[in-house]
C-alpha cells in the first residue's frame, strides 16, 4: 500500500511539475543597442508581445516545449528564433537592420562618394542581381527593365539602337564607364554592346540635368556603368547561356594577385549568334547576326594610406550583317543583294590616381580609339574615332561648405568618308572648369550651387550652371530640386543611324546652330517599414526640358532624303515617373514603375508629337525564393503606349502608331548546387512582333536598291503598277524587336 501511495505521489508532482506555467523573459538589441517597440510572436501560440523603452519583453504562462519566435521592427530584417523553453528563462536576441539600400554608397551625382540619401542629386541604382532576373547578352538590352529607360533600336535590318531616358533621344544620354565619358557620339551607337556583365557592380542612373558637372552631353541624363572593385570581386566567375534562337552568350571573370600590392580582375564576354531567321517572309533577317568578343582588364594598386590608384583597358570586335537571306561577305557593298555589314574595332584606356599629398585630389583620365569598316547596301561609311580625356578634381571641406573644384581638357578627332569631313578631319579641343558648393544650410536643409565653363574650339564659350536643393525631412523621406542647363553640338553621321542606310539622300538645310536646353527636375523619396518587416519605397519625380535650336530630321517632307534643320520653334520634354519598391516578409519582392511624357515640337504654334516616343511606359520585376526548394521565380516585362512611326507619305499601307505592346520574360533559377546557379526561363511570353496589323515592315524589301521605283522632278517616288504607294525601300519603321518568343537556359559559376 506504502509503494502505491508512493508511485501515485510521484506521478502526481511529475504532473504538477510538467503542468507549471513558465516565464519567458528577454532582451531585443541590434548592435549593442535596445530595440524599442520591437514585436515579437510565439508562432505556434499566436501571442504577442512588445518590447518596453528598454528592449525589453515578457511571456507568461508558457507550458515547456519548443517555440518558434518571429521579431518584427520598423527598420530591421525581420527574423525567427528557435528557444527551448524548459524553466523560466531569459534570452537576449540580436536583429539587424534593414536600411543598407539607404546607406548605399553613390558617386554619379556629385562626382564624390556620398550616402545616397545625402545626395543632393537623385540616383537610381541597380545592381548586377537586378539584370539577373532578365539575363541579357549586353548591357543594352538589360536597360530595358529600368522605368523612363528605353533601349530603341534605329534599324529593321542592322539592329543598331541607343538610350532614351525620359523621351529623349541617345545623344542626349551620356553612358560612361566608372565615370569616365567612354562611350560617346560614334561608340553610342555600337559600343554599349560587349561590356561583360560578370564585371559590373551596379549601373547608376541620372535623369535629367548634368551638364554642369560632366560636360554638354549629359543634357537628358546619364548612365553611369561601375565596375566590380578588384579586391571585392570573385575569384572566379561565369555565365554561360543559350536561347532557342541559338543565341550563345558566354561571360567569364577572374582576378589574381600578381604582386602582393597588385591585384587584377580580368573579364571576357563573347556572343555568337549566326542562325538566319525569317518568320516574315520578307526575304530579309528578322534578327542581325553577330560575332562580338570584349576582353576587360581591371588593375588596383595598393599605395600609402590607401590612396586610390587604378588603371582599366577595354578591347572590344564585333562583326555583324543583316539583310538578304542570300547575302554573304561577297556581296558587301554590291547592288546585287542587299546586306548591312559592321566591323566595329575599339580600343579604351582609363585610369584614377590619388595624388600623394595631404589634400584629396585626383587626377582621371581615359583614351579611347574606334574604327568602323560598315556597308549599307552600296553605301559605305568608314570612320576613326580618337578622344582623349583628363580631369583634375580637389574636393575640399570647409565648415558646412563641401567642395570640388575640377578642371578637363577633352580633344576628339574624327574622321569619316562622307560629306561631314569632307575637307579636312574634325579635331575638337574642349578644356573646361567647374565648382561646385554643397552648403548645409540646417540639419534638414541643404543646398547644391555649381557651374561649369567649356570652351569648344568650333563653337566657343560654353557656359552651365546648375542648382540643388535638398530637404531631409527624416531618416526614411528625402525632397530634392534640380535644375540646370545644357548645350549640345551635334554630329549627324555619328549620332544617328539612318542617315547611313544609304535609302536616303542626306540633305543639311542650313549651318547647324548649337542645341541649347533648360531642365529642371523635383524628386521626392519615401521609405516605409511596417512593424510585421515589410519594406516599401515610393519614388516619384516630375521633369521639364526645353529645348531651343532643337536639331530635327524630317523624314516626310521627300521619301528619298533626310532633311536636318534647326526647329524654327522649340521642343520641350515634359512628364511624371514613379516607382515603388516592395520587399514583404515572406521572401517576395516587387518592383514597379511608370513614366508618364510628352515630349513635341513647337514651331508656327503647331504641336508635333515626337516620332518614335511613346506617351507612357511602365515597368515591372516580381521575384519570389521558394526556400525549401531553393528556387527562385523572376517575372519581368515592361508595357509601352503607342508612339509616331515614320511613314514614308500618306499612302503607305502600315499603321502611323503603334500599338500598346509588352515584352514579359520569366525565369527560374536553381540554387540548390555549391557556388553553381541552373537557371531558364522563356523571353517574350506573349510572342509579340511588330509585323502584327503591318503588311511590311521593310518597305520595298522587294526592291531595296529601288532599281524598279520611278521618280518625280521633285525626286519623291511615283506610285506605279510595280510600286502602287509610291514607296522607296526604307528600314526605319522599327520600333520592337522582331523576335518572338523563345527559350533560354543558362549555368552561374561563382567562385569567392
Amino acid at each position: 500500500m506504502n509503494k502505491l501511495i508512493l508511485v501515485f505521489g510521484s506521478l502526481f508532482i511529475s504532473i504538477l511539475t510538467f503542468a507549471q506555467d513558465l516565464v519567458l523573459r528577454g532582451k531585443v538589441e541590434s548592435n549593442g543597442a535596445a530595440v524599442h517597440k520591437a514585436n515579437l510572436r510565439i508562432v505556434e501560440l499566436q501571442r504577442s508581445a512588445q518590447t518596453d523603452e528598454r528592449g525589453e519583453f515578457g511571456f507568461a504562462a508558457l507550458k515547456p516545449g519548443v517555440y518558434q519566435i518571429r521579431i518584427t521592427a520598423v527598420g530591421y530584417k525581420t527574423q525567427t528564433n528557435k528557444v527551448d523553453v524548459l524553466s523560466d528563462t531569459s534570452f537576449i536576441f540580436n536583429i539587424q537592420e534593414q536600411k543598407e539600400e539607404l546607406n548605399e554608397v553613390v558617386i554619379t551625382g556629385t562626382q564624390k562618394e556620398v550616402n545616397r540619401l545625402e545626395s543632393p542629386v537623385p540616383v537610381e541604382i541597380y545592381t548586377a542581381k537586378f539584370f539577373q532576373k532578365n539575363p541579357t547578352p549586353s548591357i543594352f538590352d538589360a536597360l530595358q527593365n529600368i522605368n523612363g529607360v528605353r533601349p530603341q533600336l534605329n534599324c529593321n535590318i542592322c539592329n543598331t539602337g541607343d538610350i532614351h531616358i525620359n523621351g529623349l533621344e541617345g545623344p542626349y544620354t551620356m553612358v560612361m564607364i566608372d565615370g569616365m565619358p567612354i562611350v560617346s557620339s560614334l561608340s553610342t551607337v555600337y559600343g554599349l554592346s560587349g561590356i561583360p556583365n560578370s564585371l559590373i557592380e551596379r549601373v547608376e542612373v541620372v535623369k535629367g540635368p548634368a551638364s554642369s558637372l560632366y560636360g554638354s552631353e549629359a543634357v537628358g541624363g546619364l548612365i553611369n556603368i561601375i565596375t566590380k572593385d578588384v579586391g571585392k570581386a570573385s575569384a572566379l566567375s561565369a555565365d554561360l547561356m543559350t536561347t532557342s534562337y541559338l543565341e550563345h552568350s558566354i561571360d567569364l571573370g577572374f582576378k589574381a594577385k600578381i604582386h602582393p600590392k597588385v591585384n587584377v580582375l580580368t573579364g571576357l564576354n563573347y556572343f555568337k549568334y549566326g542562325n538566319k531567321v525569317d518568320l516574315n517572309h520578307d526575304n530579309f533577317t528578322d534578327v542581325t547576326l553577330q560575332d562580338r568578343i570584349s576582353v576587360f582588364q581591371k588593375w588596383n594598386f595598393n599605395r600609402k594610406e590607401n590612396r586610390l590608384f587604378s588603371l582599366a583597358g577595354r578591347f572590344l570586335y564585333e562583326d555583324r550583317w543583316g539583310g538578304e537571306m542570300n547575302w554573304t561577305k561577297a556581296n558587301r557593298g554590291d547592288d546585287e543583294v542587299y546586306g548591312e555589314s559592321i566591323y566595329t574595332q575599339r580600343f579604351e584606356l582609363l585610369g584614377n590616381y590619388q595624388l600623394p599629398i595631404k589634400e584629396k585630389m585626383f587626377f582621371a583620365f581615359s583614351l579611347t580609339n574606334h574604327h568602323q569598316d560598315s556597308r549599307y547596301g552600296t553605301t559605305s561609311y568608314i570612320a576613326r574615332q580618337n578622344i582623349a580625356f583628363s580631369q583634375l578634381t580637389w574636393d575640399k571641406k570647409i565648415n558646412n561648405h563641401d567642395l570640388l573644384f575640377g578642371t578637363a581638357l577633352r580633344y576628339t578627332y574624327y574622321d569619316d568618308n562622307t560629306p561631314a569631313t569632307l575637307a579636312a578631319p574634325e579635331n575638337t579641343y574642349l578644356p573646361g572648369l567647374f565648382v561646385q558648393d554643397e552648403i548645409k544650410l540646417a540639419q534638414k536643409h541643404s543646398v547644391l550651387l555649381g557651374m561649369r565653363y567649356d570652351y569648344n574650339s568650333n563653337h566657343g564659350n560654353i557656359f552651365t550652371p546648375r542648382f540643388a536643393y535638398k530637404i531631409n525631412f527624416d531618416e526614411t523621406s528625402i525632397l530634392r530640386l534640380n535644375a540646370g542647363t545644357g548645350f549640345r553640338v551635334v554630329n549627324i553621321f555619328t549620332e544617328d543611324h539612318a542617315a547611313l542606310t544609304g535609302a536616303r539622300e542626306v540633305v543639311i538645310a542650313n549651318e547647324l546652330k548649337p542645341e541649347k536646353t533648360y531642365n529642371v527636375n523635383l524628386n521626392y523619396l519615401k521609405k516605409l517599414y511596417t512593424n510585421r518587416g515589410n519594406t516599401f519605397t515610393f519614388d516619384v519625380s516630375a521633369f521639364y526640358t526645353h529645348f531651343s535650336n532643337r536639331i530635327v530630321a524630317d523624314y516626310e517632307a521627300n521619301s528619298n532624303q533626310i532633311r536636318y534643320d534647326n526647329l524654327m520653334g522649340y521642343a520641350v520634354s515634359k512628364g511624371l515617373t514613379g516607382n515603388l519598391d516592395v520587399v514583404l516578409n515572406f521572401g517576395l519582392k516587387l518592383n514597379a514603375g511608370i513614366t508618364l511624357q510628352d515630349v513635341g515640337l513647337i514651331e508656327n504654334n503647331v504641336k508635333t508629337q515626337q516620332i518614335l516616343t511613346e506617351k507612357w511606359m511602365g515597368t515591372w520585376s516580381v521575384s519570389y525564393l521558394i526556400n525549401k526548394l531553393n528556387l527562385g521565380i523572376d517575372y519581368t516585362g515592361n508595357i509601352y503606349g503607342p508612339m509616331r512611326l515614320p511613314l514614308l507619305n500618306e499612302f503607305d499601307p502600315r499603321e502611323p502608331y503603334s500599338p500598346v505592346w509588352s515584352l514579359q520574360n520569366i525565369q527560374f533559377t536553381y540554387r540548390g548546387f555549391k557556388n553553381l546557379e541552373v537557371y531558364g526561363g522563356i523571353k517574350n511570353l506573349l510572342n509579340f512582333k511588330p509585323t502584327r496589323n503591318n503588311p511590311f515592315i521593310i518597305a520595298r524589301a522587294n526592291d531595296p536598291f529601288d532599281k524598279q521605283v520611278q521618280f518625280d522632278a521633285n525626286g519623291n517616288a511615283m506610285a506605279t503598277p510595280n510600286n502602287p504607294y509610291g514607296l522607296t525601300f526604307d528600314p526605319s519603321y522599327v520600333y520592337a524587336p522582331i523576335q518572338g518568343i523563345r527559350g533560354f537556359f543558362g549555368l552561374r559559376y561563382n567562385l569567392r
